[in-house]
């Protein structure tokens, strides 16, 4: 099927940031008192908005992370993108070819905007995504599973959600790409395929991406 729009995940999917980033949150949740692997942080938050580590410590602990936490987390994340982040293989080559066929394209992130950019500027991707190409759960209020990010993005793009596809490599984000009723390719570089199966195809190498896209 060829699609009208192709809706990216962000972090793990055109940028290599889930390493760093959980990495980084299982390091400060467990300073913080919340014992918490690098295992535990890929399992419980990949692919999550910030507010769902905030519920998740509440509902385990009966306790409420710092007013502050999020504005540390990024900071801490932020300095470490500007030394180690790095565009996911063959990322920009999926883009390149999508720009040459004239394939709209657009990225649906749980992150900031601010974290989106600052990803994208450190990378190189930013030539590729300009404002109206860039949404986050800021825009809707409730992060993945829920499928309200998938959908503004269709709305904003202009296109309906049976006419779009989904690249993603988590379960939360599979989840929200099948609840707004869109078809979802599931990236396993990180994630084990089991975890996709919600997935209509999968796929371990981003150079198998342009021919999944038809």
């Amino acid at each position: 099927m060829r699609y009208d729009l192709v809706i990216f995940d962000n972090d793990g999917v055109l940028v290599d940031s889930e390493p760093i980033s959980n990495r980084l949150l299982a390091a400060y949740l467990t300073e913080l008192g919340h014992p918490t692997s690098y295992e535990d942080s890929i399992r419980d938050y990949m692919g999550s908005a910030m507010h769902r580590v905030h519920d998740l410590v509440l509902e385990r602990t009966g306790e409420r992370l710092p007013a502050d936490f999020d504005d540390v987390f990024h900071a801490r994340v932020f300095a470490a993108f500007e030394r180690e982040l790095k565009p996911v293989a063959g990322a920009v080559e999926v883009l390149e070819a999508l720009s040459a066929r004239g394939v709209p394209y657009c990225v649906a992130s749980s992150g900031s905007h601010e974290r989106i950019r600052v990803g994208h500027r450190t990378t190189g991707l930013d030539r590729w995504f300009d404002d109206a190409r860039i949404f986050s759960s800021q825009d809707v209020g409730r992060g993945k599973p829920a499928p309200d990010l998938f959908l503004h993005a269709a709305r904003r793009m202009g296109v309906g959600p049976e006419r779009c596809v989904v690249v993603e490599d988590s379960p939360l984000g599979v989840r929200a790409a099948v609840a707004a009723g869109m078809d979802v390719l599931g990236f396993t570089a990180m994630t084990p395929a089991e975890r996709l199966s919600g997935a209509n195809e999968l796929f371990s190498d981003m150079g198998e991406l342009v021919g999944l896209l038809g």
